[in-house]
């Protein structure tokens, strides 16, 4: 099945449910008042999808594997950033373990699309 539009991607439905559960939690309790921290975790979690979209979207391979590396970085920042919410005691150590999981999760299936996307012959 040919993939023709990036809502279509596995990799952009999981930053979708990634970006959703960073949302969720940092519009409550101390998280929510903690005005930097919210805002870039969200920010971070925006730009997972949005680059996976980007890159989606330029139609070429190559600057879809850019796009995808931003993307898998983003993740990275989101799993950061909650450990400063951790420390913080904004969320629990379960909660912060589900959106850990989630990043790595999403990270995973970036990398393999990048992985594939290596393999294929250039055109």
């Amino acid at each position: 099945m040919k993939i023709t539009r990036f809502e279509d991607l596995e990799a952009w439905k999981a930053a979708r449910v990634l970006a959703k559960t960073v949302y969720e939690l940092s519009r409550k309790g101390e998280f929510a008042k903690d005005f930097g921290l919210r805002d870039q975790i969200r920010r971070a979690a925006g730009s997972v999808m949005n680059n996976i979209a980007e890159g989606f979207d330029s139609g070429m391979r190559l600057e879809f594997m850019r796009f995808l590396r931003y993307a898998n970085r983003s993740c990275s920042e989101v799993r950061s950033e909650m450990y400063i919410a951790l420390d913080q005691d904004y969320v629990t150590a379960t909660v912060f373990q589900q959106i850990a999981d989630s990043t790595h999760e999403t990270s995973r299936i970036i990398q393999g699309l990048i992985r594939y996307l290596k393999s294929r012959p250039a055109k």
